[in-house]
């Protein structure tokens, strides 16, 4: 391996870096560090007012919680965000009362460094996707929620999900998925039941809900979210379909953040060592050394020695072994080799899918 890793240069690397997907689990969430906002008009006012606005979500996207919108030094940044923003366009909507919207696009390197001021926790753009099981009580009678019988509400969940830069997935509802799950099975919000009709997606994120509307005009409203490890419940009486689903979005992006979002810094001086073994081709050390060096606080995963099918790699980063563990977890294929914490050297297992 050691040869053929010397009679490769860079490029390479590079287009096998481009080429190869992330850990199953885990996503790349695009356009992390992009906002949009209605416009009134096209003045330097309303530019001003919309620049804030996306600044604002951008900040909740990479921190993952909306109350990094109060630390200090965030709202005096908030105020600035025009003349921050790299570049901006003007978009169409769909909404008939704000046809007009504007996008822009903050520089990552800003971002992640006023957030590190204000000791605001970094998410990187690795991410798990969550799937999602909707029941509603309809005068039909309770239903699934998705494209056919609710679309308005899926277009919702879409754009919550994606303003917390979290990817959401739906079922695909077919015949395997009925015969899986029911409505009524799912009302009951059970976890093995969720669990066994989840298991064809290999996810490890399940968020289930049921909705209902009392005959007073209220609602009332539950949503359950699974993990590898917990579970964790959240009621409402919301005032409309629209904040419950927004909520659910919230549960979703705040309990992942609380898992995988780090603070930087705390990191030793000379790196953090990790070694991966069972890595038995120059696609698996391309793979890893990419994937690694693609984590917003990992500066760069430098090669320290080969042998045999041992890669041994020093980490410059952000973070401490701890912290970058609960990064690496994402990746599917990197197997722990010692628990969480017990050195503070990182040892993984290669796992060819």
């Amino acid at each position: 391996m050691i040869n053929l890793l010397r009679r490769h240069g860079a490029l390479l690397l590079l287009g096998l870096a481009l080429a190869l997907p992330t850990g199953a689990g885990a996503e790349v969430v695009k356009d992390l560090y992009t906002g949009q906002a209605p416009v009134a008009d096209r003045s330097q006012k309303a530019l001003a007012q919309a620049a804030q606005e996306a600044l604002s979500q951008v900040l909740v996207k990479v921190s993952g919680s909306t109350e990094v919108l109060e630390l200090p030094g965030i709202p005096a940044a908030l105020n600035n965000a025009m003349s921050q923003a790299q570049q901006f366009s003007y978009a169409r909507t769909d909404d008939p009362d704000q046809p007009l919207a504007a996008r822009f696009e903050f520089s990552q390197g800003w971002v992640s460094g006023l957030l590190r001021e204000a000791g605001a926790p970094l998410w990187t753009a690795n991410r798990p996707s969550v799937l999602l099981w909707l029941v509603q009580d309809s005068p039909q009678g309770r239903q699934f929620v998705n494209r056919e019988t609710a679309p308005e509400l899926v277009r919702k969940l879409e754009a919550d999900f994606r303003a917390r830069g979290v990817p959401l997935r739906f079922p695909l509802f077919d015949l395997a998925d009925a015969a899986a799950l029911s409505p009524a099975q799912a009302w009951s919000l059970g976890e093995v039941a969720l669990r066994q009709a989840s298991a064809r997606y290999r996810s490890d994120n399940i968020l289930a809900g049921r909705l209902s509307e009392l005959s007073g005009g209220q609602w009332l409203g539950d949503w359950a979210y699974f993990t590898d490890k917990d579970r964790v419940d959240r009621s409402a009486s919301p005032e409309s379909r629209e904040d419950f689903l927004g909520a659910g979005a919230a549960l979703v992006a705040e309990t992942m953040a609380a898992r995988y979002a780090v603070a930087a810094g705390a990191a030793p001086a000379t790196g953090t060592a990790m070694t991966v073994s069972n890595v038995r081709s120059y696609a698996d050390y391309a793979a890893i050394v990419s994937w690694l060096e693609g984590l917003e606080l990992v500066e760069q995963a430098r090669v320290e020695h080969i042998s045999g099918d041992r890669l041994q790699l020093r980490l410059s980063a952000q973070a401490d072994a701890g912290q970058l563990a609960a990064l690496i977890q994402l990746n599917k294929r990197l197997v722990p080799a010692t628990a969480p914490g017990a050195t503070d050297e990182l040892r993984y297992q290669w796992q060819n899918p």
